[in-house]
């Protein structure tokens, strides 16, 4: 039998200590060692290699061109780079109450025709029921699936064989064949290599979803972004209505792409035109108002800047902006001043 021993692991990169320290010597971050306990196991997967992979030369690698599952959500389609490639494997993250489950859930249940398997480590059965019937969308062959242990999971992918797989979230998975915590780095990161196997093996995209720190990073260890294929931020104001979908890598296509969507009480609806948001609506013709034209990707988006000047009151004139770099700003006076002739050394701009 094998003997049980304690390992303090970082929580951002993965490193481990034979004993707690303040901050990680791989990444620099300080409180992130948490204690795990490890036990040497057998070699062994917990789902079997199906393919025997041989060196080939270059030259004799045969290209298949895949095509893409466009989804009905043009906005994803954009994101992902043109639709889904198939055998991806795609990583969400976004804060709490953003939207990251019913994105997903309304994308399982928008792509009649294909077999999906949504797992929820999170909610019940009754619960994800209660939310496809808020988005009133229906798909027959959708599944659901409310399990943590990653080898029962393989168990029903054997039998269901779907078409794309959903996992709600990563950090809620378990596998027997490794000692720690649901959460914990050697959980995310060997179940994340599971599944990465199991979407190359049998050409299934899969999409998981992740929570992120106060910090804003996705949790878990870094090597879990190298690992996936695209990783996507969901990102907004939970009390306001719009959200945005950006990638911070795709291995399929740009990262400079954006969607848009708007939260209703029965989901998320894409937003066409983005002029909806970043322009206010007015007839009126006002000073300090100025429209511009700007290229975010492939998607040409207008964009309203605001600006107000007035004589400063105290000696020193306040320089504030929002949504702008304030030393931007600044630059953008000086030269206005030096080469146009504005006074503006006794005005306050904002």
């Amino acid at each position: 039998m094998a003997k049980a021993k304690a390992v303090f692991i970082c929580q951002s990169c993965g490193a481990n200590s034979p004993k707690w320290i303040g901050k990680c010597p791989s990444c620099n971050e300080w409180n992130t060692y948490v204690e795990e306990i490890v036990t040497p196991q057998p070699k062994e997967v917990s789902r079997t290699s199906t393919k025997n992979s041989q060196p080939q030369l270059l030259e004799q690698v045969e290209l298949s061109e895949q095509n893409r599952l466009v989804t009905p959500d043009n906005e994803l389609n954009r994101v992902l780079g043109g639709g889904i490639v198939p055998g991806s494997l795609v990583l969400i993250g976004g804060e709490p109450g953003i939207g990251k489950s019913t994105l997903m859930l309304q994308l399982a249940l928008s792509l009649s025709g294909k077999k999906i398997l949504y797992v929820s480590g999170e909610e019940s059965e009754q619960q994800i029921r209660m939310r496809a019937g808020r988005v009133d969308m229906q798909n027959a062959s959708c599944y659901v699936l409310t399990e943590t242990t990653l080898q029962l999971i393989f168990k029903h992918l054997e039998n269901i064989e779907p078409d794309i797989l959903i996992i709600d979230s990563i950090q809620t998975l378990y596998s027997t064949l490794i000692e720690s915590a649901p959460g914990s780095v050697s959980q995310i990161r060997g179940c994340a290599g599971e599944l990465l196997r199991y979407a190359k093996e049998e050409n299934v995209p899969v999409f998981l979803i992740g929570h992120i720190t106060k910090d804003g990073v996705i949790a878990g260890p870094k090597v879990l972004e190298h690992m996936v294929d695209t990783v996507l931020q969901f990102e907004g104001d939970r009390h306001h209505v719009y959200r945005l979908l950006r990638s911070s890598k795709n291995r399929f296509g740009s990262t400079s792409e954006l969607g848009i969507y708007e939260m209703h009480g029965n989901g998320l609806k894409e937003v066409t035109d983005p002029g909806e948001i970043l322009i206010s609506q007015r007839n009126a013709e006002l000073s300090g108002i100025a429209i511009a034209c700007n290229l975010e990707g492939m998607r040409t988006m207008l964009i309203e800047t605001q600006a107000l000047v007035s004589s400063a009151v105290y000696g020193t004139p306040q320089r504030s902006a929002t949504g702008f770099d304030i030393r931007r700003l600044n630059m953008l006076l000086a030269v206005l001043e030096k080469r146009c002739g504005f006074r503006l050394g006794a005005k306050d701009v904002f």
